[in-house]
């Protein structure tokens, strides 16, 4: 299974924010620290605000921090979240499979990716930062 960008970044931008302590990157900072488009990371980090796991201020002394339900929040349901509940391949649509009616794929593709969520159900964002990848994030994209 291949991750959206979109989860990839979001994962990374709750990580990073999970380790900044009292510091409150700007989503430009964060953006230009990871390497990745202003634009992509606003969009994600608008829909982690709205999922209330992110908490962003505007203006002088404004920025980003972790909400404590984005500290606590499990990996899995926020993969679920951006990745949406759609099938791992698209049996309908324009062109449907001819095999759709009779097929067992679908459904073992099915558990497979439930199976994959249920083992990032028990991993909180909190859990991904502990050492050493928390002082790693840190470095990240910081002159030295």
């Amino acid at each position: 299974m291949r991750l959206l960008r979109s989860t990839d970044l979001a994962l990374r931008v709750l990580m990073r924010l999970a380790v900044e302590g009292d510091a409150s990157p700007t989503t430009r900072g964060v953006a230009e620290d990871m390497d990745v488009p202003y634009t992509h990371t606003a969009k994600v980090v608008a829909e982690l605000q709205h999922m209330g796991l992110v908490d962003a201020r505007r203006g002088r002394g404004g920025g980003l921090s972790l909400s404590d339900r984005g500290r606590t929040a499990s990996v899995g349901a926020v993969v679920r979240a951006f990745e949406g509940d759609g099938d791992v391949v698209e049996c309908e649509g324009a062109n449907p499979c001819p095999l759709n009616s009779a097929c067992r794929l679908r459904g073992a593709l099915r558990r497979a990716q439930e199976a994959f969520y249920a083992s990032l159900d028990p991993l909180t964002v909190g859990d991904m930062v502990t050492d050493p990848t928390g002082p790693l994030l840190l470095q990240i994209g910081r002159a030295p």
